[in-house]
């Protein structure tokens, strides 16, 4: 595991504000400010789910990313984070265009 990797397991287990430990949870500005601080990552994509919540990912220019949702009372919870975040072309990609 990255640095990276092991200050955001730190960082999840001693955020924590429910009984799962593995959950984080904030005002959205919180955790825009901290990600944009402690890891240069700003809004990248968001969509709106079907029971009205904002998914987010957030990235930076060096490829880490965090995904957040965002109740409509304004909290946010940490869904996922990782490392080499590729955006996808818009519109047709070239062939062969592979995932994995």
């Amino acid at each position: 595991m990255t640095a990276r990797g092991w200050l955001l397991a730190a960082g999840l287990v001693c955020l924590a504000t429910t009984a799962d430990a593995q959950t984080v949870c904030h005002q959205r500005a919180k955790f825009v400010t901290d990600l944009g601080r402690n890891f240069l990552e700003t809004p990248t994509a968001y969509g709106l789910t079907s029971s009205g919540q904002v998914i987010e990912v957030l990235s930076s220019g060096t490829g880490t990313w965090t995904m957040i949702i965002t109740s409509t009372d304004g909290t946010s919870c940490a869904v996922a984070a990782g490392e080499s975040w590729s955006k996808v072309p818009v519109g047709k990609p070239q062939m062969p265009y592979y995932i994995f």
